[in-house]
């Protein structure tokens, strides 16, 4: 007779919650392919192994599963540093830390910083000047940092405008914004291969569009033909954004 228990129902859970979190996980990176094919082929090695006692099917599949989990911590290394660190985040606590501790200075503080990007933003869009700009969240980006040149400046409009100006010999690349300050400029990012992107968006775009994927980034983007300010977060780009959407949006990260 079959026992089925409390503990069997907290395993399927786990393992659940797991799976559905490793999903999004590929969806947001642009990997989903390639997670859906894992995935079947770790079925056809249960069904082949345990279910059918198929044994050299599963003698087979057994040296292809133990040589395989190097190959996907090879592929995944990226998502796998994410998952870590995710997990290991202390953002939770700190944000329960801010409620019962923030005072209406900081948050005149943290709102001005807020108000400087996007004001910086918003005059580049008149001007139709070519930007790129990213945030760090929970994911440190120092790997990204050290592409450029590293400035660790206090946010300021005139400054944002300035480095992104078209003579300037740092507008070239992105600017990451880390710990409310201006960490680094001139950044190369992960350029996104997504096929599904329209056409008319350029390499600024694809670039914030990676870096979104390969971290927890929220990059921000300026383009040089339109003027339109767009929006990439957890692996999805919204294009021609509004000033209050993106002052919303910078205030979940920096209150």
């Amino acid at each position: 007779m079959i026992s089925f228990g409390i503990k069997d129902i907290l395993d399927i859970l786990i393992v659940g919650a797991i799976l559905f979190y490793i999903y999004k996980l590929m969806k947001s990176s642009g990997t989903i392919s390639l997670f859906y094919g894992v995935l079947l082929f770790i079925m056809i090695w249960v069904a082949a192994a345990e279910v059918l006692d198929m044994k050299l099917t599963g003698t087979i599949l057994d040296k292809f599963m133990s040589i395989g989990l190097i190959v996907l911590v090879i592929l995944f290394q990226d998502q796998i540093k994410r998952f870590l660190i995710e997990i290991g985040s202390r953002g939770h606590f700190s944000q329960l830390k801010r409620i019962f501790h923030h005072g209406p200075k900081e948050e005149n503080t943290y709102h001005g910083l807020v108000m400087s990007v996007v004001y910086a933003c918003l005059s580049m869009s008149k001007s139709k000047t070519g930007a790129l700009i990213c945030f760090q969240r929970k994911v440190p980006l120092d790997d990204y940092e050290k592409t450029g040149d590293i400035i660790d400046a206090d946010i300021n409009t005139r400054l944002i405008e300035n480095i992104f100006f078209k003579n300037s010999p740092l507008h070239d690349g992105a600017m990451i914004i880390a710990r409310r300050r201006i960490i680094s400029v001139g950044c190369i990012l992960p350029v996104s291969h997504d096929m599904h992107l329209p056409k008319h968006l350029g390499l600024r775009h694809r670039a914030a569009l990676g870096m979104s994927q390969a971290s927890d980034a929220l990059c921000i983007v300026v383009s040089e033909e339109t003027g339109n300010i767009s929006l990439a977060i957890d692996g999805i780009i919204t294009t021609n954004i509004t000033s209050s959407e993106l002052e919303k949006q910078l205030s979940d990260i920096f209150v």
